[in-house]
């Protein structure tokens, strides 16, 4: 173990000052909506610190650190695709401002009032579906991120991941988004002061000079076959689009959909005053997702520079599967690089970064099976205090179905393509609903069941066959990603054109 005594002085302090203020929010909630969006009463700098806090966890330092590995600079691009997305949305209002209008509590509840019930429920599954494969991987990523950088045994993880967790389901499941609100915002302090100090020792270690022309070498060497094993690049360190067009052409859709649809990040713009606080807070936490994508990259880059000169991988990485080496690489090389108090600081940071993505996806999940699943089955609504711990108790369950889970999944292929790809299983589909439901007063029930369904083929079919054929015949993330979003738009027009139109012309009214 490479923590010292004040190393763990601040992760101890820091521990504690989040419980403490996460469980202190538990008398403010007197109900399901206090529980789920905070009583609508979040404002543009509480949103923004939110945002970027749920939206930047361990496993994004995992995988944005394997892309700066694997690619270079190049492996930022889709930090700048999603910061476009982001400031454009902001900017238009396109999508959030009427989704906020509606005054839903969830993304299915919406279609409700457009497509009818059964939409509702067949949306809000595969909402659940994708976004619960999609978390699957956090606690191991998580885990495995910790091991590296501390030296803690390998036969740890599983308990380390246990108990963080527990902590996290403790305060989520008692005082809900209102804890989720402020401990985003003291973990949105600590992972900045943590991302900035490590990326500064990052540069200082390394050099820029050094890491430029070391990446160039790096690239020379991959192209000529003489790199090292687990040292050689997937793409060119400079050019984005070196590999494909299509892949880059796919991640462009699919930050629209991220930023308009991924109930995580729509939660708390349904919990803000009003359309033109959500739509502020998304022109301001623009910029972060480009600090997301870029800092903990550059360590990956860093990284893939520093072992290429000093001797190869260290030995307990040379045995691993390439993407499982260039997965934890990134916090291997931080390891030979803290120096005692700072990798306190650091390892507090990521514990952060953990806390607050793990909060916010769980309050999500949770609030969606019980909004959209259960309570459209429920012949009367529940009672108020029966419907808030049947919340809680959903995301206990949660909770625990992701601790299983992530212990025996193995990921196939890098981190990112597997995130995206769970994410377009409903990603694509309940997007093409939301755009049709406000814009298209012609769509029906008939286009959205055919969009929520060939909408989730291609990303059920890149995790079964990715998961059983050798690499040479597994499916592009990119290719099961568009078509998802293709197939769900063509549902959509053949299904509505088709079929017969809505009872009144006015139909998209109904949610605008």
């Amino acid at each position: 173990m490479r923590l010292a005594p004040i190393d763990w002085l601040i992760i101890v302090a820091y521990l504690i000052g989040c419980m403490a203020a996460g469980l202190a929010m538990r008398r403010f909630v007197r109900g399901v909506e206090d529980f789920a969006v905070a009583g609508r009463e979040v404002d543009v700098n509480l949103g923004i610190a939110s945002l970027a806090a749920t939206e930047l966890g361990l496993v994004t330092i995992m995988y944005t650190g394997q892309l700066g590995f694997v690619k270079g600079f190049a492996g930022a691009t889709i930090g700048l695709i999603m910061a476009a997305a982001m400031y454009l949305v902001g900017r238009t209002g396109f999508v959030i401002a009427r989704l906020r209008r509606a005054g839903v509590m969830t993304i299915p509840e919406l279609f409700e009032k457009r497509f009818g019930v059964p939409v509702r429920w067949l949306a809000g599954l595969f909402v659940v579906l994708g976004g619960i494969l999609n978390m699957g991987i956090f606690l191991r990523l998580g885990g495995e991120f910790l091991v590296n950088a501390t030296g803690m045994p390998p036969h740890w993880l599983e308990w380390v991941m246990t108990v963080l967790l527990g902590l996290v389901l403790l305060y989520t499941a008692l005082g809900g988004m209102l804890s989720v609100l402020v401990t985003d915002y003291m973990q949105f302090i600590v992972i900045g002061l943590g991302l900035v100090a490590t990326s500064v020792l990052v540069i200082l270690n390394i050099g820029w000079a050094n890491l430029v022309d070391g990446l160039a070498a790096a690239w020379a060497a991959t192209e000529a076959g003489t790199a090292a094993p687990g040292l050689a690049m997937a793409d060119h360190p400079f050019n984005p689009v070196h590999t494909s067009w299509g892949y880059v052409l796919w991640q462009i859709i699919f930050q629209i959909a991220v930023v308009t649809t991924w109930q995580t990040q729509v939660s708390r713009l349904l919990s803000a005053r009003d359309e033109k606080t959500a739509m502020r807070m998304y022109r301001g936490s623009a910029f972060y997702f480009v600090g997301r994508f870029g800092l903990p990259g550059l360590w990956g880059a860093a990284a893939l520079i520093y072992f290429s000169q000093h001797g190869g991988l260290p030995e307990h990485l040379r045995n691993l599967p390439a993407t499982e080496a260039s997965l934890q690489a990134m916090p291997a090389y931080l390891s030979t690089l803290l120096p005692v108090g700072w990798i306190g600081l650091v390892v507090a940071g990521m514990l952060a970064a953990e806390m607050s993505t793990d909060s916010g996806y769980l309050l999500t999940w949770a609030t969606v099976i019980y909004n959209d699943l259960l309570s459209p089955c429920f012949n009367k609504p529940l009672a108020p205090r029966t419907r808030l711990l049947l919340t809680r108790l959903l995301v206990l369950a949660v909770g625990i179905f992701l601790l299983f889970y992530g212990l025996w999944y193995e990921i196939p292929g890098n981190a990112w393509d597997y995130l995206a790809v769970t994410g377009n299983i409903y990603l694509a589909s309940v997007f093409t609903l939301l755009v049709a439901g406000l814009y298209w007063p012609r769509a029906n029930a008939t286009g959205a069941y055919a969009a929520l369904i060939l909408g989730a083929i291609g990303p059920i079919s890149f995790l079964v066959v990715n998961a059983t054929v050798e690499q040479s015949r597994q499916i592009a993330p990119e290719v099961a990603g568009a078509s998802s979003f293709a197939l769900a738009f063509l549902g959509m027009i053949i299904g509505s054109l088709f079929t017969s139109p809505p009872s009144s012309a006015s139909a998209a009214a109904k949610v605008t």
